[in-house]
């Protein structure tokens, strides 16, 4: 008996020295798969997008036997396109959190625009008094590190010319770059040509999408618009219509759009943005759909997966209340109360997720920005949380915006405590460990995918949306998360 109690007691000092964290309910804790992911991490670094651009070109899509307001797009990570030859993984993931902080700066900055009830317009003269050349003010231009994180292949005019487009849940303005360019960045595609399309419409200055711009003006009677970021990048041009085809599923005409002829900032690469926010001018509004979901695969895979509109929600889903902010109808807020880790509720104050009469606070879903942003507070209470259940594992430097990291180097996995999101009505999205620890390094060191913010605004991003189908039912006013449906 004896020997049968020693034999036990040395089994779970083994399991305890090969785990993060050990607990009886197995659903409070997840395995991360270190060596999975640091090949995934080794290999995106070898990948050659030049083959997976040309695999694109060729892709020929299938017609749908769906409704015809069902639209389906393949959707493509930015180092399967675009990828820049970085020495290392650490170089990588540096560029992508510099980015990402470009990223947060600009909806941070469009949101105190829209609380303080500033249109862009309104810095500059009014709508009679503008000058076209005023609208190419310079903005500081951030060329080098490039933007967009996930792109569409789209097709514009008729005959429909295919091209790379951002896609982009936190604005609505549709672009891209035009003939003849006064000062266009390098982009893979050819650059639209308007004479070569014979559904280019110029709009004219008192069309409703051309009052309905944050800034525009009037050259000869036709619409002029301009989008600046607030990251420094801008784009300029004639605001027109122009037929917009989804591969093989159908097309819309007459969507509004940007015809850009100086575009500057971080937008290498692809030719445009598609703008799936709330707002009126935003491609989901003007074809009308009722909902639209996309799966936003792991950026070190090298897969791809779809972006659908009209397409149903999954029965699975873990849903959330979709929320309206008043001040500005872009961003799509959700009504989060709270966190659980190793499936602990997190002790939060439940108005620090709310967004109030003013506008200010509340949490949205965005598909650019990589890592979930949290008020301080907030972010503080989910990691002191999660380092108390992982005080075994052998703690690193932190990494950029990371202050929570550990040397994995000698273990091949691990088991964590699980870190879920909780929403209205007692519902709980479980992540999976790679969707919050990842690696910074290609030797091991993992971070915890969390940020804080000093701002009103909380930001649920795509690292943790990884895996999951994330459905905006706009019909109903819910969106899902759906794991494992890409």
């Amino acid at each position: 008996m004896a020997h049968f109690s020693l034999s036990l007691c040395i089994f779970f000092t083994v399991l305890s020295l090969t785990s993060s964290f050990t607990i009886t309910t197995p659903s409070h804790t997840t395995i991360l798969n270190i060596s999975s992911s640091l090949h995934q991490a080794r290999q995106i670094l070898s990948f050659k997008p030049q083959q997976a651009f040309q695999q694109t070109l060729t892709q020929k899509q299938t017609p749908t036997s769906r409704s015809s307001s069902f639209f389906s797009l393949q959707l493509h990570t930015r180092e399967t396109l675009f990828n820049a030859q970085h020495p290392d993984y650490k170089t990588l993931v540096l560029s992508r959190l510099a980015r990402d902080s470009a990223r947060v700066n600009s909806l941070e900055t469009k949101l105190q625009l829209a609380l303080n009830s500033v249109k862009r317009s309104e810095l500059y003269p009014t709508q009679t008094e503008i000058r076209p050349e005023d609208l190419s003010t310079p903005v500081s231009s951030g060329t080098s590190q490039g933007s967009g994180e996930y792109f569409s292949r789209v097709g514009v005019g008729q005959p429909a010319k295919p091209f790379f487009m951002v896609l982009d849940t936190g604005s609505d303005v549709n672009w891209l770059q035009c003939k003849p360019c006064s000062d266009c960045y390098q982009q893979t595609d050819p650059v639209f040509d308007p004479t070569s399309s014979s559904s280019y419409y110029p709009l004219t200055c008192d069309a409703q999408q051309c009052q309905d711009l944050e800034m525009s003006a009037c050259r000869n009677g036709r619409c002029l618009y301009q989008v600046a970021y607030g990251d420094g990048s801008f784009t300029v041009g004639e605001y027109v219509t122009e037929t917009v085809s989804f591969g093989g599923s159908g097309s819309v005409n007459r969507v509004a759009m940007g015809c850009g002829h100086d575009n500057e900032g971080l937008f290498i690469g692809a030719a445009g943005l598609l703008g799936l926010g709330g707002g009126p001018l935003s491609l989901t509004s003007q074809i009308k759909a009722a909902s639209f979901s996309y799966c936003l695969v792991d950026r070190d895979s090298g897969k791809s997966s779809t972006l659908e509109f009209n397409s149903p929600r999954p029965g699975d889903s873990v849903t959330a209340p979709l929320l309206k902010n008043q001040k500005v109808n872009t961003f799509y807020y959700v009504e989060l109360t709270g966190f659980s880790v190793g499936g602990d509720i997190v002790s939060i104050p439940p108005e620090t997720f709310a967004v109030d009469q003013s506008g200010v606070g509340g949490v949205i879903v965005d598909s650019g920005t990589a890592i979930t942003r949290l008020r301080t507070q907030a972010y503080n209470a989910v990691r002191d949380a999660f380092k108390r259940m992982t005080q075994n594992l052998r703690p690193a430097d932190g990494v950029a915006l990371f202050d929570t990291c550990y040397d994995l180097s000698s273990l091949q996995s691990v088991r964590v405590p699980t870190v879920s999101f909780h929403f209205a009505g007692d519902k709980t999205w479980a992540l999976p460990a790679k969707n919050y620890l990842i690696p910074v390094d290609s030797a091991g060191t993992y971070c915890f995918a969390f940020a804080p913010t000093t701002s009103s605004l909380s930001i649920i991003g795509n690292v943790q949306q990884q895996g999951t189908r994330v459905s905006f039912d706009l019909a109903n006013s819910v969106v899902g998360f759906s794991p494992n449906k890409c």
